[in-house]
């Protein structure tokens, strides 16, 4: 997924049917208690904050990993200017919203604007996405408009966000297995690969940048065709629209990424995951 770099991305980079049975969730750790978080009182600090996600790397990776992706490293480093911790916890994409909202959690990690409208978002992205359309190699189907999904069968993600048009294709379409096949659970990637691999299904949008890792990390950078990418858009850490304090943790990463972007610092923390600016 060639542009003007404005502040407000922080980031360029070279560079979300038929249900399946939903495998356990990630433990969810000290995201999930019995009741809401209660709100810090105006009085006390701030000194940590919870965000979560599934597994989308390079953009956020596996929770306690050498590499966490390079979003959670640059919020990590921009609320650390201001004292304050990041937990990072892995769950579904669809249960990391819904804990957002019932206030378990403070923010999500790898949002698209479309992905959680009623979240309060920063000025200042941290990430960016090219989202793209995968095949089986020996298929060589091209793209030419929404249209021309409807010979085939579209995995897709719950919860995910991909462009405003496929979102509305697959919503129209979500109860029609010939059409959609909507994938859940802790690991969809992975599995979305396999069903393309078996061709058990068709078509399968992804992030550009996460399935060359994924690709990559199984050794087999060649073993899908990208079709086409049809939509681009900046990625954000997205906070929960219940919380009385969103919108001053949301002030205060956009000032502390635009910090870090003003010494080179992201720059440094993009490099550690093979990305640039100019990519």
């Amino acid at each position: 997924m060639a542009k003007t770099l404005v502040l407000s991305f922080i980031l360029f980079l070279a560079a979300c049917s038929q249900q399946e049975d939903t495998p356990p969730l990630v433990p969810e750790t000290a995201a999930k208690a019995a009741e809401p978080a209660l709100p810090v009182p105006a009085t006390q600090a701030r000194q940590s904050v919870v965000i979560a996600a599934d597994p989308w790397c390079p953009h956020n990776c596996e929770a306690g990993s050498d590499h966490e992706g390079y979003m959670i490293d640059i919020a990590r480093e921009a609320f650390g200017l201001a004292g304050i911790d990041v937990e990072y916890v892995n769950m579904s994409w669809a249960r990391a919203l819904q804990q957002a909202r019932d206030g378990y959690i403070d923010a999500v990690v790898g949002a698209l604007p479309g992905d959680a409208p009623d979240f309060v978002f920063p000025e200042a992205a941290i990430g960016y996405s090219k989202i793209a359309l995968y095949t089986h190699p020996d298929n060589n189907w091209q793209y030419s408009g929404i249209d021309s999904l409807s010979q085939f069968t579209l995995l897709a993600i719950n919860g995910y966000a991909y462009s405003p048009e496929l979102d509305s294709y697959i919503e129209k379409y979500q109860d029609n297995s010939e059409r959609i096949w909507v994938l859940s659970g802790p690991a969809p990637l992975s599995r979305a690969i396999e069903l393309l691999h078996q061709k058990r299904s068709d078509v399968f949008p992804e992030d550009r940048y996460v399935m060359q890792w994924e690709l990559k990390k199984d050794g087999s950078a060649e073993s899908l065709r990208m079709a086409t990418v049809i939509h681009e858009s900046p990625l954000y850490v997205a906070f929960s629209p219940v919380g009385t304090d969103s919108l001053e943790l949301a002030s205060l990463l956009s000032e502390g990424a635009k910090a870090l972007q003003g010494t080179g610092r992201v720059a440094e923390i993009l490099a550690r995951y093979g990305l640039s600016w100019s990519d």
